[in-house]
């Protein structure tokens, strides 16, 4: 073949992969959800051999459980895989319903425990999965105890709240609790790999040059999205993607894709942060270290951010009572007082008329002296407990 005949070749390539493949609309995150405990990244503790959970869903035993980790550790990809197996054991005789906390009440619970009870009579078991469940109040929660004691239905909740603060006692010694890390730097590269191999891409430095690919991103912008992700593999993901289909892709060469266009990707990500996903753990963090900083104008911006994405102002104050004495303590006593009182008047009347009273708490916590005192000695008494091997002093 001649050279100009080769060159036509592969632009005729190029011109058939200048789009990345869109699979139905279905977004990164979604197409690279794991199927199975093999392709499931980190986790080890929670489903590795021998654990707890994994001996339960080997004998085909599924217990109430809640799972609870921090945004983008693989609670909703576990929850997926504990169904599939469950439908493969049971076939048809499993019926699976899920439910949001933000976007559900009461009703759609009590539906799905009738839907439960009349399947139940036919030998048919239900699964409730109930993803933030943290979401609903400690009295909207009661409704779950019943049905889990008279065996209606199997609840897994998924929160990226502590469970002791944000569900109740009741419902916690109903349901094991499984704590799930944030992913590894390692186990984020390795997801990337396989999107990046999933959308005809190369990785430099990894793969042939001679292959034909739709686009090149090198091996330590990678590593960079590893790193400044925390952990989160929807971030990962979804900031990949962007930069992805943000790049103008050419006839006559294959793209690569930089580091600018991967910090293109997550700002517009992290920019998108409202009820419908869970980036407002981010947006709560950043609220903490301002505060923290004592710097009023930069707290004030992200308490505005966390409004717009419509968070329950009651959450917003308990975050608040939090700080007051973690943070700030007995270098300004009044300060737990003030954010109790917050509180109380974000239960009475809601919001928007309660965010004057969020934006003064604030500012008061942000301007009080800090002392992490109280805390710092509670963690060591903790410490001590913990890692003491012989019996504890008697009282």
């Amino acid at each position: 073949m001649s050279k100009q005949g080769y060159v036509s070749l592969k632009r005729s390539q190029r011109s058939k992969q200048n789009e990345i493949p869109v699979k139905d609309h279905v977004s990164l995150v979604e197409r690279m959800k794991p199927v199975n405990f093999a392709s499931y990244m980190g986790q080890k503790h929670v489903i590795g051999p021998n654990t707890v959970l994994r001996n339960f869903l080997e004998i085909g035993e599924i217990p109430s459980m809640i799972l609870w980790g921090p945004p983008g550790c693989g609670k909703k990809s576990l929850v997926n895989i504990i169904i599939q197996l469950t439908k493969e054991k049971f076939q048809d005789k499993t019926h699976i319903v899920k439910l949001v906390a933000t976007t559900c009440g009461v009703g759609e619970v009590k539906t799905a425990v009738k839907t439960a009870e009349n399947l139940l009579k036919f030998g048919h078991r239900t699964i409730v999965f109930m993803d933030n469940i943290h979401r609903f109040n400690k009295l909207q929660q009661d409704i779950f105890l019943p049905h889990i004691e008279a065996g209606t239905f199997i609840l897994i909740g998924a929160t990226i709240e502590n469970p002791s603060y944000s569900l109740n006692s009741a419902l916690l010694s109903r349901c094991r609790i499984f704590s799930l890390s944030k992913l590894s730097t390692k186990d984020i590269i390795e997801i990337l790999k396989k999107s990046i191999h999933s959308m005809d891409g190369r990785i430099h430095n990894l793969q042939n040059s001679d292959n034909v690919s739709k686009f090149i991103i090198h091996s330590d912008t990678l590593e960079w999205i590893a790193e400044i992700c925390d952990g989160n593999a929807q971030v990962a993901l979804s900031g990949l993607e962007f930069a992805i289909r943000a790049k103008n892709l050419s006839y006559d060469k294959t793209p690569t894709i930089g580091l600018e266009d991967i910090k293109r990707g997550l700002i517009h990500i992290y920019m998108q942060a409202d009820n419908k996903n869970e980036q407002t753990h981010h947006l709560y963090s950043a609220l903490h270290k301002s505060i923290c900083a004592g710097k009023p104008n930069a707290s004030l911006y992200w308490l505005a951010r966390i409004m717009a994405a419509k968070e329950d102002p009651v959450d917003i104050a308990r975050r608040l009572i939090r700080i007051s004495s973690e943070d700030i303590g007995l270098a300004d006593p009044d300060a737990l007082g003030l954010a109790v009182d917050t509180l109380s008047a974000c239960q009475m009347i809601g919001m928007p008329e309660s965010d004057v009273m969020l934006g003064q708490c604030v500012i008061y916590l942000t301007k009080a002296p800090k002392s992490r005192l109280i805390y710092n000695a509670l963690k060591a008494a903790q410490k001590v407990i913990n890692e003491t091997k012989e019996p504890q002093p008697d009282v």
